[in-house]
């Protein structure tokens, strides 16, 4: 699995979107894909309520508690046993 970009660098890429300059040149002038640039910006945008969609913050709550509920289910048929 590909390491993830550091939150700085996302926020540098987005903010230059953000600024005017065109997703594919920004995306090349930073060696990375116009389609990973694309998605941080829907996501930025979904993050500030321009665009409807699950925040960041939803997607992590939403995420520790399906974790949470895999953990539950465990215990439970581990007691059923």
């Amino acid at each position: 699995m590909p390491r993830p970009y550091p939150p700085e660098f996302r926020a540098r890429a987005v903010a230059l979107v953000r600024s005017g300059k065109q997703v594919k040149q920004t995306a090349y002038e930073l060696g990375i894909s116009a389609g990973c640039l694309h998605g941080w910006v829907r996501q930025d945008q979904i993050d500030r309520g321009e665009r409807p969609g699950i925040s960041t913050g939803e997607s992590a709550d939403l995420r520790a508690a399906r974790k949470r509920i895999r953990e539950l289910e465990t215990e439970l048929a581990i007691v059923r046993q």
